[in-house]
């Protein structure tokens, strides 16, 4: 907080700031938007931020997480019912009734965050899917919100796009998910399937029966990816670039994951800056030829 605007400047100044602090696709995106709901995007990218953030806070587990999620719940539905206190908030309230947002898809992101505290294994597939659609589903549906979209066709496009971006990170960071927090993403029952123990997960290299499940599990990845890429064509036509982009990115990654075999133990996949722009140029070339 600068103390020298009023406080709704100031918040929308913290929001911009948080939005600025990570080194993600999102907040650099939507270029071609009108000014304000490039704001607003800045704002709904801050707030589910900050609750990742929060997420991440401490000791992995610890109820000092789950009070601080608690907390930010109470406040977060002070934006449409009150005065909030957090400063992403204050500026989500302003959001929220310009972009007409509802609280729902926020609380499941704070959801997914308490599942983060209380469990690290998932046992198949559907329970996988069950969590991608609190910690990845609710940030399409609310960038579909700001850009004014609600259909229940779109949404669904946008859920397909969202998992297919979440189980492709999955399988890029099963490393750092690992040795850093304890978190295997890869259902239990598809590690038995393929004969693959918890101790062929820490290994330095992936092993064949390794690299099969990933294989496995990246072209689900790939199948969400592709079944929502569709999206682009029904949003307005300043946000079907960002739209392709997301798309394109993922199916980028996955092509990534093959190309090294399949083991992203050994080296984790990530296209760098030169890898960014030869996607976005791949995806202005299509537009310019007009094909979708």
């Amino acid at each position: 907080m600068t103390g020298v605007g009023t406080p709704v400047e100031d918040a929308l100044a913290a929001a911009e700031m948080q939005s600025r602090r990570h080194d993600e696709n999102f907040p650099v995106l939507f270029a071609l938007l009108p000014r304000e709901q490039r704001r607003h995007m800045r704002v709904v990218y801050a707030v589910c931020r900050t609750i990742d953030d929060l997420g991440d806070q401490g000791t992995p587990g610890t109820t000092t997480r789950l009070r601080a999620l608690d907390a930010f719940a109470d406040d977060l539905d002070r934006a449409w019912t009150g005065t909030p206190h957090h400063p992403v908030l204050v500026a989500l309230s302003r959001t929220a009734r310009a972009a007409g947002l509802s609280p729902e898809p926020f609380h499941r992101l704070i959801a997914a965050n308490r599942m983060d505290q209380e469990r690290t294994r998932w046992e198949d597939f559907s329970d996988l899917l069950d969590y991608c659609r609190h910690s990845a589903t609710p940030v399409g549906e609310l960038v579909l919100a700001v850009l004014g979209v609600a259909d229940a066709e779109s949404v669904a496009l946008s859920d397909e796009t969202c998992i297919g971006l979440q189980l492709v990170n999955f399988w890029q960071d099963i490393r750092r998910d690992h040795d850093e927090n304890d978190r295997i993403y890869l259902p239990l029952r598809d590690m038995e399937v393929f004969g693959v123990s918890e101790s062929d997960i820490a290994a330095p290299v992936a092993s064949r029966a390794v690299r099969e499940l990933i294989a496995f599990q990246t072209d689900r990845a790939r199948t969400h990816l592709q079944a929502g890429a569709p999206l682009a064509a029904r949003v307005p036509r300043r946000a079907r670039l960002d739209i392709r982009m997301f798309t394109a990115a993922g199916l980028a990654m996955c092509d990534m994951i093959a190309a090294q075999g399949h083991d992203t133990l050994a080296h984790r996949p990530a296209p760098g800056r030169r890898g960014r722009v030869a996607i976005a140029a791949r995806v202005m070339g299509r537009l310019v030829r007009g094909s979708r």
